[in-house]
């Protein structure tokens, strides 16, 4: 039974401790930074003549339906635009994407005839890139109009050497169950990016808005499934820091329903097993930065990998010790992981009925994201190599 206790408690606390307990002690830790030195204030921006060129680049599979949408947003940001150089990379496009694209002058197209994913589309279109800045966005996403701006604004700390916009995820009617699912995730996500980077680094950089200094950027395999991620990473692992802006955002749909939304958690979860032992290094805090090895395994590692299993294990361990008659502490905890299954059940049931309450949705929610954690390990086993992958519908 001894045995049986501490599996149980070492389960339970790594739970805890992913999905709150980091939370807390980052917020504690940043509080005491913030005492100690005060909040960082934001630098002045110089004169638009001497502020850097920057490459906007856009990587692109079949997306005429939006081209026309996303140059009307570039044309709208406010940045000087003899200074601001758009870039397409159309990976293996078949439809008339391109052709739309040659309707805008100012527009460069870098044009790949064979699809072979995003990586190879990024890899293939920095090598074409001379400005000093590139900021790279996802075709159907729409940034706000200050994003270049702000940016450059964090890229003025010479140890920034990436730079992590905010996602926020739209809907387009209300009671979307998938949007604001996602849009539920997005936003505590994004409130531990921003403490994340005030305390040293955020710990990556989603491909919806993102920036880095041009020279800095490695090629990466091609079979990457989280190049955003990695890319990212990889300068941390040099010594550079990833600054997070919530005043830089990229707004998108949610997606279209909850079976296309696994589809994204399903390639997110088997590119974050991926990516951590690419990056297996950094966990290491004789190998890096101490800060970054605790700030990288608990933000990330522990989520894709560790943690969903010790969720699972959960169930077993404890009606093990409930029968084995282990004590009250053990039976009150059971009694509440039924409610918790419950709760997230009838979630299930009411999004199949097209219908939705706050309550039950969150747990739904919550093992929705960690079931997709298990189909992606399965995909990562499975998977024959290539960075290519099946868009999830947006809304």
């Amino acid at each position: 039974m001894a045995t049986l206790k501490i599996l149980f408690w070492i389960c339970l606390v790594i739970c805890i401790y992913t999905y709150i307990g980091y939370g807390v002690i980052l917020y504690l830790l940043v509080l005491f930074k913030r005492l100690l030195k005060g909040k960082e204030q934001p630098v002045d921006l110089p004169r638009d003549s001497e502020l850097p060129d920057v490459a906007f680049m856009v990587c692109a599979f079949n997306e005429e339906d939006v081209v026309e949408m996303k140059m009307q947003n570039i044309h709208e940001l406010d940045y000087p635009k003899e200074k601001l150089h758009v870039i397409w990379v159309t990976d293996g496009s078949t439809d008339n994407t391109n052709e739309r694209l040659k309707a805008y002058p100012d527009v460069e197209i870098v044009f790949s005839p064979e699809r072979r994913g995003k990586t190879a589309a990024l890899n293939h279109g920095i090598s074409q890139v001379k400005s000093e800045i590139t900021v790279m966005t996802d075709a159907n996403t729409l940034v706000n109009r200050e994003a270049i701006r702000e940016i450059v604004r964090c890229m003025l700390d010479p140890k920034v050497a990436c730079v992590a916009g905010e996602k926020r995820v739209l809907s387009r009617n209300e009671g979307e169950i998938a949007a604001e699912g996602e849009g539920l995730y997005w936003k505590y996500e994004s409130t531990l990016k921003q403490l994340d980077s005030e305390l040293y680094s955020a710990m990556g950089a989603a491909g919806e808005l993102n920036a880095i200094r041009t020279h800095l950027y490695e090629p990466m395999p091609e079979t990457a499934l989280l190049d955003d991620f990695v890319m990212s990473m990889k300068l941390v692992g040099k010594g550079y820091k990833i600054a997070y802006t919530s005043k830089a955002y990229a707004m998108e749909y949610g997606s279209a329903n909850l079976e296309e939304e696994s589809k994204r958690k399903r390639r997110i979860a088997a590119g974050g097993l991926q990516s951590s032992w690419w990056l297996r290094s950094m966990m290491n805090p004789f190998n890096t930065s101490k800060r970054v090895a605790f700030q990288f395994v608990s933000h990330r590692v522990l989520r894709w990998s560790i943690t969903p299993i010790a969720m699972l294990a959960l169930i077993p361990l404890n009606v093990a010790l409930v029968m084995m008659k282990a004590g009250t502490a053990y039976t009150t905890i059971w009694i509440l992981q039924i409610l918790f299954y419950l709760a997230a059940f009838c979630g299930y049931l009411l999004e199949q009925h097209g219908k939705k309450s706050k309550l039950l949705y969150v747990p739904y929610y919550f093992l929705f994201m960690n079931i997709n954690v298990f189909r992606g390990m399965h995909y990562l086993k499975t998977h024959q190599g290539g960075g290519t992958w099946e868009k999830a519908k947006r809304g």
